[in-house]
């Protein structure tokens, strides 16, 4: 960046509570922009200062109505290149549609590069995200991706617990080089949940593999949807002599009746980040503990501004 370029932050509508954090962590307040709908439900989005020059960023999650949320992110990109900001980095802290990031049968789409695609055609220069569903994600995108993660905050708020014999357990094949990292964290064992998915959303538990007998585990996934696996991978623990079962997760999506399954889980606690704000019915289980991204994210929007290494807070 040119010397004198002053850095931005601009909030969608998705997780205002989230982007006013990361504001107050950078000691900057919010930009100023008007954003509400026409009548016939259209976004209607304007910058209400100028940004000319200027290092900007737009901070907006795929939360509960995605198709919105990135419509609204797509328009306020678009509306930021036509006021020729000089980059524009659209911080992500949610990447939804990265579910379907491969062909895992025939006659599928590939969403997860769609939406990479699409948000460089409205113009970002950059991404900032956290935890996506899986790395190779990065490879989708022609610009500079940062996939931070919330392995350190996460860790951070188990390790005064005074856990026994932790084991950190992956719900699935696909997430145990997540887990590996994290149990490192907390210099624990790894065990794997062996399952098979029918239908999307549907997930039937079959195993454990690894020795949990004993042991104070941790379910560590990247997101919890409908919570189907969470409780399944629960019960399964249990049976083979599992102590204390708790769960971690970045992205609290908890859709459906996953507030309801959590709160009748033998689950002890589910650590969530904030990357998704949650509804009040989710704060009212008991269950939920929710930890806070903001530096996180304001350490690395403070970093790429000024050109300095993001990497370290990756470890």
């Amino acid at each position: 960046m040119k010397e004198g370029n002053g850095m931005k932050v601009f909030a969608g509508s998705s997780n205002k509570s989230l982007a006013s954090e990361v504001a107050s962590y950078l000691g900057i307040g919010l930009g100023k922009c008007v954003l509400d709908r026409f009548s016939d439900g259209e976004i209607h989005f304007y910058v209400d200062e100028n940004v000319r020059g200027e290092d900007v960023f737009i901070l907006q999650s795929g939360a509960s109505d995605a198709n919105f949320n990135l419509m609204e992110l797509f328009i306020m990109i678009d509306a930021f290149k036509r006021a020729s900001a000089e980059r524009i980095t659209a911080v992500v802290p949610y990447y939804c549609y990265a579910r379907q990031d491969w062909k895992d049968r025939p006659r599928v789409p590939i969403t997860a590069r769609l939406i990479a695609g699409l948000l460089e055609a409205a113009g970002a220069d950059r991404i900032l995200t956290m935890d996506l569903h899986s790395p190779q994600i990065q490879g989708f995108f022609s610009v500079p991706v940062d996939n931070l993660t919330a392995a350190p905050v996460l860790a951070k708020h188990f390790l005064p617990m005074e856990l026994e014999d932790i084991t950190v357990v992956s719900p699935d094949a696909g997430g145990v080089g997540r887990a590996r990292s994290f149990g490192k964290r907390l210099d624990a064992k790894l065990a794997i949940i062996d399952k098979r998915r029918p239908a999307p959303n549907v997930a039937k538990v079959f195993n454990v593999i690894g020795d949990v007998e004993g042991s104070d585990v941790i379910i560590l996934d990247d997101m919890v949807d409908t919570a189907g696996t969470l409780i399944q991978s629960a019960e399964a623990l249990k049976r083979e002599g599992a102590r204390r079962i708790f769960a971690a997760c970045t992205h609290p999506v908890l859709s459906g009746m996953a507030n309801e399954r959590v709160k009748q889980s033998l689950l002890e606690k589910l650590v969530v980040t904030n990357t998704i704000p949650l509804n009040e019915e989710s704060n009212i289980t008991g269950k939920i503990s929710v930890l806070s991204v903001a530096e996180l994210f304001g350490e690395a929007i403070k970093r790429i501004h000024e050109g300095s290494s993001v990497s370290s807070l990756f470890t």
